[in-house]
């Protein structure tokens, strides 16, 4: 069978089709977008439609609620200021966060809020980048009481309330002590949001401001942003998340008066993006050409290595493969990569069909973008069924093993 400009092949990219068509003729997905991208050659499949009703089809340029795919976007402010030496891997965060001054540190995860001994050093720059400055969503503690504590003062983006802004924000965060020592441990998710806060306090500017002027105006990201201007909030899907016990479409979020219509109180780097998968491809594309889009340099080579090399010691490898093991009933495998770099995962060992060295990240609404060094590939699967139930994650397992077998080269 013939092959496609960019080595994959006609073939494989009809089986890739069929088997995402089948996901959304099987009524558990109601529509999605699919990108691959391998050197100058894109290919896009939209199947299905925006509601589980029916009704407008899915386009290429349907916009989606990113959650932690955008992680790795996000990050990208940090790596500018990175580069121009406005922030440094080692300085202490608390010249811009005095909040977080002075941390007394849990004696035990599940212990009481008050059984603590005091940090052994303060948090540093490169702690919050890592995803180790001591607090995060850890699903191994749920029902302790320092996580109890996230959930009730609201730092976390899957509550039935909204965040608050950043500054109380802070001051809430403030008031917890941390599960562990700074740099000590890998944990999910807090980080991102407080580099968002930590980006706005040492710019000056908001969050959103500066990833547009440095990151996303200069790649073309057109329709990524906070939220979504009312002029194209019809190009947003309703995200639903299905009763995990009977399976039923819930909505989780509608497009009009949801949480992504109007600007939102707290700018979040760990799920707050809507955008395209053209404008990820851009992103991700700017990364597997180490950090230029076109003439323009956006940031700096060394600095695109440095996020998509693992960062983790063997023993903070350890806890994150066993949240990945210990919940791959739930995941299917994404999540499961060894590695972690600034803001995504990055493969340490060949577990599936991707190769070591592949980046990236999974979003609960059913989100999925990696670039693949090796290759020169990108893949982008965006649908709007949340990771309340196995479809979404079985879809973009699907897409993965279809993408890989299509190389044909």
């Amino acid at each position: 069978m013939g092959k496609s400009g960019g080595g994959l092949s006609e073939a494989g990219l009809r089986r890739m089709r069929d088997v995402l068509a089948r996901h959304v003729e099987s009524g558990k997905i109601p529509g999605l977008v699919a990108l691959v991208g391998r050197g100058d050659e894109t290919h896009v499949e939209a199947i299905g439609t925006m509601s589980r009703d029916g009704g407008a089809t899915m386009r290429r340029d349907t916009i989606f609620r990113m959650a932690s795919t955008s992680k790795p976007v996000t990050m990208a402010a940090a790596m500018v200021l990175l580069d121009e030496c406005r922030l440094r891997l080692d300085d202490l965060v608390e010249q811009w966060l005095p909040e977080l001054a002075d941390r007394r540190v849990l004696k035990r995860i599940d212990g009481p809020l008050d059984d603590t001994v005091p940090a052994k050093r303060p948090i540093t720059v490169r702690d919050v980048l890592t995803s180790t400055f001591g607090l995060g969503m850890d699903m191994t503690s749920l029902g302790t009481p320092i996580m109890n504590a996230v959930f009730e003062q609201g730092l976390t983006p899957d509550l039935p309330v909204p965040m608050p802004e950043p500054d109380e924000w802070m001051r809430r965060l403030g008031t917890l002590p941390l599960m562990h020592q700074p740099g000590e441990s890998w944990q999910y998710h807090l980080a991102s949001d407080l580099l968002g806060v930590l980006v706005a306090r040492v710019t000056g500017q908001p969050f959103e401001t500066f990833l547009r002027e440095r990151v996303f105006d200069p790649l073309g990201m057109k329709d990524t942003g906070f939220h979504v201007p009312a002029g194209k909030i019809d190009r947003l899907p309703p995200l639903y998340a299905p009763n995990p016990q009977t399976g039923e479409f819930t909505v989780w979020d509608e497009p009009a008066d949801g949480r992504w219509s109007k600007p939102p109180a707290f700018q979040g780097g760990g799920g707050g993006l809507a955008s395209t998968v053209d404008d990820y491809h851009a992103y991700f594309r700017m990364l597997l050409n180490r950090g230029t889009h076109g003439s323009e340099r956006i940031l700096s080579r060394s600095a695109v290595q440095l996020m998509t090399t693992n960062r983790l010691t063997p023993e903070q490898t350890a806890a994150r493969t066993a949240l990945a093991r210990d919940n791959v009933h739930l995941s299917y495998g994404q999540g499961q990569h060894g590695g972690w770099g600034f803001g995504m995962a990055v493969r340490t060992y060949r577990g599936d069909y991707a190769p070591v060295g592949q980046f990236g990240w999974d979003g609960g609404s059913g989100t999925s973008t990696y670039a693949d060094p090796d290759n020169q590939l990108t893949g982008i699967l965006l649908t709007q069924v949340g990771m309340s139930v196995p479809n979404a994650a079985r879809l973009i397992h699907d897409f993965w093993t279809t993408l890989y077998q299509a190389i044909d080269d």
